[in-house]
């Protein structure tokens, strides 16, 4: 009998050692919702007033997921298996977001009438949020990037045919300011295009490599300008900052937006910080920012000491057409095209903001380690043509284009200039024609987009039995989104949609003449 009490005092002295080390959070609770015991991981997770049972668990839930454990608990007194799990979120210094398992007690007549096991999820949630905004991000950015596909194929259709209209009229004609006009609101279209097309990373960029300190230092008049009088513009750099990959013109785009939107916080003034410094790997967990978790950056933060913003606008911010302004005062595409921008230049964007303190945009580009032989491209620098060139020529053109207006108004624009022009409305279509011709074609310019045969599959074909063929690709999309699906080292020139009649003509000029 002896040796029957001291197992018995060996199994409670175990038990009481796995109880009290355990991780998870373990109480047994009576039926009004009191703690009759509970682990030193339930009294760090829900306090010690409710671990020794003065106030119930449910006190230390928010609101709504009160009413989720009472159900528990309740299905527990009543003995009933299978009860489902409580997400519940933890008010108090640190709120916390945790799942309670609650579980019927009938193991002996002490009177408990449940158990409950509580996890911590507060990262877990984070990362299912964080996941799911990217989801959602991702889902916008694919619609945006669709709609300004169709919108720049008839852009390009006004641009061309007021282009044209506009040479056969002069300065004094009636109509002339008429046409302007056209052309203005269509150049102001193509803008609002370009932005929707940044927010879904698919507009082009001409990365290179840009040391940060110079590029804001070249554009503080211009910032301080868009800043105003009542606003203070401070520059802060740290020295030997890293250099990055990244395309100057929209580099300063997103600078520029982010102080127009800095200064359109601070209404009665204040004063917007630009600062820059490196962040090594190693400093990188310390921010907590989870999507991040390898490489350097060089960190660049706008930071204003306007009004801030609720949570709820933050996290919102970035979405296209999104705006707290007037009606008429804002597209609600600024914010979502720098975050497009700098998404598609490989690096992260997040915000700070404190309601009465101030917003803080933190921007982290990778950093950069040019290879000698990239140093020596960017010296050479590409092939230019001065803006007083003869653009004209007679070599032979292959079009491709599957809608019809735009192909009309292309081919149009080349035979003015004197070239001999062919045409197909597919790339099966351009494979017939060039083996009509012989191959004899300098020069072939396709669309990207095509049913049957798209751009870059016609290329493939072509440099088959013609791999010194020239070949400009034109697209509303960024060259990155479809350069991927073309063999390594492909040669080829790129013209984004809308363009001119003379952007056409000059990028025809340029690779005719490389």
């Amino acid at each position: 009998e002896g040796e029957g009490v001291d197992a018995l005092e060996a199994a409670e002295v175990r038990f009481t050692r796995f109880f009290n080390s355990s991780p998870m959070a373990i109480a047994a609770l009576n039926d009004t919702g009191l703690v009759v015991r509970a682990n030193p991981a339930f009294a760090k997770m829900f306090g010690q007033a409710a671990a020794s049972g003065s106030v119930a668990i449910a006190e230390g839930l928010r609101d709504e997921s009160r009413e989720a454990l009472r159900h528990a608990l309740a299905a527990a007194s009543r003995n009933q298996a299978g009860i489902p799990s409580v997400d519940a979120e933890l008010t108090g210094e640190n709120p916390r977001s945790v799942r309670l398992y609650v579980s019927a007690d009938v193991s002996d007549g002490t009177g408990d009438s449940a158990i409950l096991y509580g996890v911590d999820i507060t990262d877990q949630r984070a990362l299912e949020d964080q996941f799911a905004k990217s989801q959602k991000m991702q889902a916008i950015g694919n619609l945006a990037g669709g709609i300004a596909h169709d919108f720049n194929n008839v852009l390009t259709i006004i641009t061309a045919s007021v282009d044209f209209l506009l040479l056969n009229h002069r300065t004094g004609d009636p109509s002339f300011q008429d046409l302007l006009l056209i052309k203005q609101s269509a150049n102001r279209a193509a803008s609002l295009v370009r932005q929707l097309l940044a927010y879904s990373r698919r507009q082009t960029m001409r990365p290179k490599m840009l040391s940060l300190t110079d590029v804001i230092a070249d554009m503080h008049l211009l910032l301080k300008r868009i800043s105003g009088d009542l606003v203070k513009l401070e520059r802060h750099h740290a020295r030997d900052l890293w250099p990055v990959m990244a395309d100057i013109g929209q580099f300063e785009q997103v600078i520029t937006n982010l102080v127009q939107n800095a200064r359109d916080a601070m209404v009665e003034g204040g004063t917007i910080t630009i600062a820059t410094r490196n962040v090594p790997e190693a400093e990188l967990k310390g921010l907590g920012y989870g999507e991040m978790n390898e490489g350097d950056f060089v960190l660049v933060e706008v930071s204003d000491t306007g009004s801030g913003m609720p949570d709820e606008v933050a996290e919102r911010i970035f979405e296209p057409f999104f705006t707290t302004k007037e009606i008429g005062k804002g597209t609600g595409l600024g914010l979502s095209m720098v975050y497009g921008i700098v998404k598609q230049s490989g690096g992260f964007i997040f915000v700070d903001s404190v309601m009465g303190k101030g917003t803080t945009f933190s921007i982290f580009l990778p950093r950069h380690t040019p290879s000698e032989a990239a140093m020596a491209k960017i010296e050479a620098g590409p092939t230019v043509v001065s803006p007083k060139a003869d653009l004209s020529g007679t070599a032979s053109i292959l079009l491709v284009e599957d809608e019809d207006h735009v192909r009309a108004g292309n081919v149009r624009a080349l035979k003015m200039r004197g070239y001999e022009v062919h045409e197909a409305s597919s790339g099966v279509e351009a494979l017939e024609v060039m083996e009509e011709l012989g191959g004899k074609i300098d020069l072939v310019v396709s669309d990207v987009v095509m049913p049957e045969m798209d751009g870059p599959t016609l290329l493939r074909e072509m440099r088959k039995t013609r791999p010194e063929m020239k070949f400009i690709f034109v697209s509303g999309y960024a060259e990155d989104a479809f350069a991927k699906n073309l063999p390594e080292g492909s040669k080829f020139g790129f013209l984004a949609k809308p363009f001119s009649l003379r952007d056409l003509a000059i990028a025809v000029k340029e690779m005719l003449d490389e």
